[in-house]
């Protein structure tokens, strides 16, 4: 199960978007209309997605993005607006937001967008992309060809693969995790095409090699 958490302060907007998300039968949505609960809430419960508004009474989404990220340095953050956001585009990214959604999005659209981000990829509004400012291509990494000498895995990343060290299943993970089986596979897809691998064992042989499991999971403490 994917739970997202969104934060709104308009309850119909809220509560709309809260059942477009559960008519899929793998999402659950919590929504809360307070932004200054949002500590609170997910000290108690992680969540997957966290989708946000960006214009609100007491906070924005750039400082609420921060103070998630703060308490879940993991955290899937995408800025959920009616606004362009064009003008915030680099303090979002500063930030540490993973992507955005525009309100005028078509339920197809929202779901799409949180699925992407979930593995990792981010659907970009084609005015925005036209905003952009070019990559410094110097920066660019050869497409297939796994960065291993600057490599290193989230905390997640790294507290999944360690599950898959000690032989769990991915439902298994899930649960010790109290993640969804969904996102388990979302983030060990990610890791393979860190590694550039393509099985479990892979994974495990390619991650001890480049010392990107924790002396703990390896019993070497």
């Amino acid at each position: 199960m994917i739970n997202i958490l969104i934060v709104d302060d308009h309850p119909m907007v809220g509560e709309g978007t809260r059942a477009i998300i559960e008519q899929k039968a793998n999402m659950a949505a919590t929504f809360i209309a307070d932004a200054n609960t949002v500590a609170e809430v997910i000290m108690e419960k992680t969540y997957d997605v966290y989708l946000i508004d960006l214009h609100m009474p007491t906070t924005n989404g750039i400082e609420l993005t921060k103070n998630i990220l703060q308490i879940d340095p993991d955290a899937t953050v995408l800025i959920y607006t009616g606004y362009d956001i064009a003008p915030h585009y680099n303090l979002l990214m500063d930030a540490g937001a993973t992507g955005f959604v525009s309100k005028t999005a078509s339920p197809e659209q929202l779901i799409t967008v949180i699925r992407c981000a979930l593995r990792g990829e981010v659907v970009v509004p084609l005015q925005l992309l036209k905003q952009l400012r070019r990559v410094n291509t110097e920066s660019l990494v050869n497409v297939g060809e796994p960065n291993l000498g600057k490599m290193t895995l989230s905390r997640k990343e790294q507290e999944i693969l360690e599950g898959v060290l000690r032989g769990l299943t991915n439902k298994e993970i899930a649960s010790e995790l109290s993640m969804g089986q969904r996102t388990i596979e979302y983030h060990l897809t990610k890791t393979f095409a860190k590694l550039g691998v393509t099985s479990r064992t892979e994974a495990i042989m390619k991650a001890k090699e480049h010392g990107l499991l924790s002396m703990r999971s390896l019993g070497k403490e």
